[in-house]
């Protein structure tokens, strides 16, 4: 730096230091006639009578005081920052070499072996310098509104950007934050220090960097123009895909020169070298991208470089359909793109780009090929047949959560269906494939495989007040089964209530604790969650599933071993971590031991189905959205699991009929059969048997059907047998007798004591209501008739029964003989078993046979008193009946015999 500049910068200092004096000294000298105006300068000399000095305004004293002080505070801080400058600008480049720039060494990636070459991310600088003539307008203007839109008036930094983006710096790293937006993150660089770092400094991150940065910015902007300046950014500056410069991005992405931009397609360039590899409009971010491009768009028409007609107009230009695709020499692109993602994310985009890295991922190239070749072969064998054009395959390792390879499409470089964008990291509705982290649930809330539940139609509550009533796949309903016989043939109504059961948000805390990133709305979901409601990731479905396979334990899903710099020394290594348990242990077998029992999936699936592997103890679930725009059957063993995803990209419907069994599917079991030719088959551990709880809904041993006594009667019709159904008309029979299972369990605490108001939870009364109908629509099926709502009535039965009355004496007559004969008539079919006779409440004997009749002598006790004589008669058909009159008793005292004297005088106690 020429350091007669900073010379320069001092004497401007000290000579304005010395003004400042002279001004305050003169101010204070002169004095100003209030009559004539006339300015006199007042004698400060010593008075040679009095020895006396002038006294001085104690206001201008202090004021002097101050701006000696400000000036000497500012010279202080000139003087250090003048030093450092000069001590950074000895060893400077001369900024006249700014086009004679050092090639920057490739990052390559490597397959697991280290051997094979995936991928090198600037291995080669494409670039064409070209005048500033051939640069469009527009590419310079969308530029600087993205960059640096003060370029035009700055001397080569933002100070203001700068102490803005310090102050961020430091009260982030006190844990401060942005200190309530006095200190908001910004970017500090101007497009002159863009250009700086990128042609004539390195990227490192050191403050000694930034202070040279700036001080060649300062020469630059002195030696050259504002135009050759951003000429020479423009030609310089990385857009990515190993393009340098803006000739060189034109032709990377649209296939054109610089000079034929369009106005839509500078602005999409321009939103590039911010972020080359986040940005690029041939990786997953292509969002980000249209926001950004869309941005730029409107600061030109803000800021009045274009008008806001041109800015809608090519807003509404299809601007990724513009761009060519990414033909560089590249193997597995989408695992290899997602590599270089995560390396940015690490290390910066510089460093990638310039450092020569070499990375070894966590890549099998044979298996990736066969990923490949599986995923091709099973779209053209069904693709047409099924209306769907795409796939997508991610397989891992549960064991140490190593990605082993990655198909984001059938073609990466295919147009025609957004080949480029990878599906195995977009989000996608899983379908059914997520019911197993919801029964994994329940069982932690205490629930059991054999917990019986209902799949029957029901309606479901929710808190929008919208009707919400689930349909099984075939809309067929099996009645009352076990949730391992539910999971297994992926009934959707069991799923749904299962999900209430154990809990929206607490479902979904254990699916993110395994391994699943999304699903961050759970008041958007409800209950439609089970079903796929929610949106996850292919790689995180197939992370997350492992984690059954692996007994619970959850490792964190790595796709590099290590990295080294360009002299092979190791750079960082991602050793295997030790796993984090996430599910318990019995829980986790307890869910390989359903999702790998052919048994329970052969009602729905067939015993020949693609989620069962021959000779392999393997765990599978499938998934289907509706309207069939998702596919998906995600599947483990303990050392490999596997995800399929088959669908359109642009969520177009498949064809009906286009589950994830019949879609999915077959590429699934293709890729696992080949690919564990080289694994040994290892059983699932099985799961303890769980301890019964006491209640039948839960330990399986649920009744629905009771034997119960009944009686027919007209029109065959049934009542509860009680006393009035004959034994002719009597009989045993089954009977639906169950209820929904809140009416048994506190949903919150199932294995606790029974609510003791079911009715009160929100989900009872439509479930119930369900469970009735279900009853009702399934009587006489195997005897399950509907209990009868009442007991027998005596009328019921008027005709079946004998009925008993005393015909002697008569009602209310007196009884004046000591002697009564007591005679009854029995009329109807039913033979009489017995008939009892009681006087006054005592029984005075019995009667089998004609004639019914009973003498009895009256005790003198009675004398004088009004009784009840009763007769109760037993027919042959278990019926009874009764009769009871009252009698007068008025026997005169001369009547009693001797007899009744002893009795009377307790001869015979």
């Amino acid at each position: 730096m020429n350091k007669f500049f900073l010379i320069k910068i001092l004497l401007y200092v000290i000579g304005l230091i010395a003004l400042a004096k002279i001004i305050l000294y003169n101010k204070h000298s002169m004095k100003k006639d209030s009559k004539t105006g006339k300015v006199t300068k007042l004698n400060t000399k010593k008075h040679t009578n009095n020895n006396l000095k002038p006294q001085k305004p104690k206001k201008h004293r202090k004021l002097k005081i101050a701006l000696i002080a400000v000036g000497a505070i500012c010279l202080t801080v000139v003087i250090a920052i003048a030093s450092l400058f000069a001590y950074y600008a000895e060893d400077l480049p001369n900024p006249e070499k700014v086009n004679r720039r050092v090639i920057a060494e490739s990052t390559k990636i490597f397959d697991r072996t280290g051997e094979r070459l995936l991928y090198e991310i600037h291995g080669e600088e494409k670039r064409t310098i070209i005048p500033m003539e051939e640069i469009p307008d527009s590419a310079k203007y969308a530029t600087i509104v993205l960059e640096d839109n003060l370029f035009y008036s700055h001397k080569g930094f933002d100070a203001g950007g700068i102490v803005k983006a310090v102050c961020h710096e430091i009260s982030s790293s006190a844990g401060m934050g942005d200190l309530g937006g006095l200190c908001p993150q910004r970017g500090g660089s101007t497009i002159t220090q863009q250009f700086v770092k990128n042609s004539i400094l390195t990227s490192e991150r050191r403050y000694s960097r930034k202070v040279k940065e700036i001080i060649l910015s300062i020469e630059i902007e002195q030696k050259f123009e504002k135009d050759e300046i951003l000429r020479m950014y423009l030609n310089e500056i990385p857009y990515g895909s190993n393009a340098y410069g803006i000739e060189a991005a034109a032709q990377t992405y649209f296939g054109i020169h610089a000079k034929e931009l369009s106005l839509a397609q500078s602005a999409m360039l321009a939103a590039l070298p911010n972020a080359p590899t986040y940005y690029s409009p041939h990786g997953s971010n292509t969002d980000r991208l249209l926001a950004r491009w869309s941005h730029a768009l409107d600061q030109m028409a803000q800021l009045g470089y274009i008008t806001k007609e041109q800015a809608e107009e090519a807003k509404n230009e299809d601007i990724l359909a513009q761009t060519k695709p990414l033909r560089d020499d590249i193997d597995a692109p989408h695992f290899v793109l997602y590599v270089k993602e995560k390396l940015v994310e690490e290390f910066g985009e510089d460093e990638i780009q310039s450092q020569g890295l070499k990375v070894t991922t966590t890549l099998d190239w044979d298996m990736q090929q066969l990923a490949e070749r599986t995923v091709r072969e099973g779209v053209e064998k069904n693709g047409e047949r099924y209306n769907f054009e795409n796939a997508a395959l991610v397989a891992a390792n549960p064991k140490n959560g190593q990605v082993l390879a990655m198909v984001g499409s059938r073609g990466y470089f295919d147009e025609e269906i957004d080949g480029n964008v990878n599906v195995a990291i977009r989000l996608r509705q899983p379908g059914s494939s997520f019911k197993p982290y919801v029964y994994a649930q329940a069982f932690r809330e205490g629930y059991t495989p054999d917990t019986t539940i209902f799949d029957v139609e029901t309606e479901f509550s929710q808190i929008t007040g919208k009707e919400y009533k689930p349909q099984n796949y075939d809309g067929s309903f099996r009645g009352p089964v076990k949730m391992k016989e539910a999971l297994g043939m992926s009934l959707n109504i069991p799923a749904v209530k299962t999900l209430y059961l154990a809990g929206v948000n607490d479902s979904i805390k254990l699916a993110k604790s395994m391994g699943i990133t999304s699903l961050n709305q759970p008041e958007r979901y409800g209950l439609s969650l089970v079903l796929g409601g929610g949106e996850v990731k292919l790689i995180d479905h197939v992370s997350a599933f492992g984690v059954f396979a692996n007994e619970g334990i959850k490792h964190d899903q790595r796709v590099i071993l290590k990295i080294e710099d360009s002299n092979g020394n190791e750079l960082k290594n991602y050793e295997d971590s030790k796993g984090k348990r996430v599910l318990e242990k019995e829980i986790a077998l307890e869910i390989c031991e359903i999702l790998s029992d052919n048994s329970l999936r052969a009602p729905t699936f067939g015993t020949a189905n693609p989620l069962n592997i021959p000779g392999r103890h393997v765990i599978a679930k499938t998934g289907t959205t509706n309207e069939y725009r998702d596919g998906w059957l995600i599947g483990s063993t303990i050392s490999l699991s596997a995800g399929v995803w088959v669908g359109n990209n642009d969520n177009r419907t498949m064809a009906q009929g286009a589950a994830g069994t019949t879609v999915a599917g077959p590429i699934w079991n293709a890729f696992m059969i080949e690919a564990l030719k080289n694994y040994q088959d290892e059983g699932f551990e099985k799961p303890k048997e769980r301890e019964k709880t006491g209640k039948e809904v839960l330990d399986g041993d649920f009744q629905i059907v009771e034997k119960i006594e009944v009686c027919k009667y007209a029109d065959g019709k049934y009542c509860l047998a009680n006393k009035y159904c004959p034994k002719k008309k009597k009989d045993e029979k089954k009977y639906f007798v169950a209820h929904n299972i809140l009416h048994y369990v506190d949903k919150d605490n199932p294995s606790g004591d029974e609510p003791k108001n079911p009715k009160d939870d929100p989900q009872y009364k439509n479930w119930e209501k369900a469970v009735e109908k279900w009853g009702e629509e399934h009587a006489d099926d195997k005897g399950r008739d509907t209990v009868p709502d009442k007991e027998c009535e005596k009328d019921n039965f008027s005709s079946d029964f004998s009925s008993v009355k005393i015909a002697s004496p008569e009602d209310s007559d007196t009884i004046r003989d000591d002697k009564i004969t007591i005679k009854v008539d029995v009329s109807g079919d039913a033979g009489v078993d017995q008939i009892d006779f009681f006087f006054d409440g005592d029984s005075i004997g019995s009667k089998k046979r004609s004639p019914y009749q009973i003498d009895y002598r009256i005790p003198s006790d009675k004398n004088n008193k009004t009784v009840a004589i009763t007769a109760k008669l037993y027919d042959e058909e278990g019926g009874d009946d009764q009769d009871e009159i009252e009698v007068t008793i008025e026997i005169p005292e001369d009547e009693f015999g001797i007899w009744d004297y002893l009795k009377m005088n307790n001869f015979f106690v």
